[in-house]
C-alpha cells in the first residue's frame, strides 16, 4: 500500500525543522536553515540532497514556513522544493505566520520571533494583520541572536567589557580580531556567525555588563516593534526562538518593565504547526 505524506517545515536562518506525517504518525529531522535572501535555488537543492533524511517520495503536500520567504523571494524556495520532492503542491509562507499559527492557534495575539533574527506581528486569529518590518541585523532585528552577538563582539573588540570576560571569550573561541572582521565583512552568513555567540552570553548573563547587553537589546525590541501594535497592551505577547527561550528571565523582566503580558515562550514552533495542519 502506498503511503501519502504531508510535510511541514519551519526554517530560520540557522536551522530548519522538518515534520512528516501520515496515518502511521509523525517523524522529524533537522537541516541547516533555508533562507532565500542568502541562498539561491542550487544552494537550497544541495543542502536538501545532503542533509534531508526523511521520506522523499509520495509527498502529497508541503507547508514551508521560512525566514526570508517574502512575496519577492518565496518562489526560490517553492521551485527548489518542487524539484526536490517532485510535487507542485507546495505552500511557502513566512516564518512569522508559522510562529503565529503555532503559538496563537485560532486566537488573536502578538507573535514574535527571537532567534538568529527577530520579527513580530499582530495576528488576528487567522492571518498577520500588522507587521513592523524587522529590517535585518544591520538596520533592525533588535533582540535577535545576531544583534546580541554583534553587540558582544563590538564591546569586546573596543575594550568595553571586564578583562575576565574578554579573556574568557578569546580563550573559548580562539579568534583574532582579523578573523572576526573577515567573518563579519567578507564571509557568507555573518548573521549566523554573530548569533553563534549566544551561548557565551548565556554563560555570563549574571554579569552586569552582559545583562545590560541582553536587556537593552530586548528593550529596543519592545520600543521599536511592540509599541507599534496598539493591541500589545491588552493581548499576550508570545515568543518563539532560542533567544527568547534561553533568556526567558531577562525577557520577562523587560516586558514587565513595559507593562506587557508574556504569553507562550517556546523554543520551536514545529509541534504547534504539526497540530495546526495534521489535526
Amino acid at each position: 500500500m502506498e503511503h501519502k505524506y504531508i510535510l511541514i517545515a519551519d526554517s530560520g536562518s540557522s536551522k530548519t525543522s522538518w515534520a512528516i506525517s501520515n496515518t502511521e504518525g509523525v517523524k522529524h529531522c533537522k537541516t541547516k536553515g533555508i533562507n532565500p535572501f542568502f541562498m539561491n535555488e542550487s544552494e537550497i537543492l544541495y543542502l536538501l540532497e545532503n542533509e534531508y533524511s526523511l521520506e522523499k517520495e509520495n509527498i502529497t503536500e508541503i507547508h514551508f514556513y521560512g525566514a526570508g520567504c517574502t512575496i519577492e523571494k518565496s518562489h526560490i524556495v517553492t521551485r527548489s522544493l518542487s524539484k526536490f520532492f517532485n510535487t507542485n503542491n507546495v505552500s511557502v509562507k513566512s516564518d512569522l505566520l508559522g510562529v503565529a499559527r503555532s503559538v496563537c492557534g485560532n486566537k488573536e495575539g502578538i507573535a514574535c520571533i527571537l532567534g538568529t533574527g527577530s520579527n513580530s506581528c499582530y495576528y488576528d486569529g487567522e492571518d498577520i494583520a500588522n507587521n513592523v518590518s524587522p529590517l535585518g541585523y544591520i538596520l533592525g532585528d533588535e533582540g535577535s541572536g545576531a544583534v546580541l552577538g554583534k553587540k558582544l563582539i563590538a564591546d569586546i573588540l573596543k575594550n568595553q567589557l571586564p578583562n575576565h570576560i574578554r579573556d574568557a571569550f578569546f580563550c573559548k573561541y580562539k579568534l583574532s580580531s582579523a578573523n572576526i572582521i573577515d567573518k563579519v565583512y567578507r564571509q557568507p552568513l555573518p548573521n549566523r556567525f554573530l548569533a553563534s555567540f549566544a551561548p557565551f552570553l548565556y554563560e555570563y548573563k549574571s554579569e552586569e555588563t552582559i545583562k545590560n547587553i541582553i536587556e537593552n537589546s530586548f528593550d529596543g525590541f519592545v520600543v521599536r516593534n511592540l509599541y507599534q501594535y496598539p493591541q500589545s497592551k491588552e493581548l499576550p505577547v508570545h515568543f518563539v526562538g532560542s533567544i527568547a527561550y534561553y533568556f526567558e528571565d531577562n525577557l520577562k523582566r523587560v516586558l514587565s518593565k513595559h507593562s506587557l503580558s508574556a504569553g507562550n515562550i517556546i523554543k520551536e514552533p514545529i509541534d504547534g504547526l504539526v497540530s495546526h495542519h495534521f489535526h
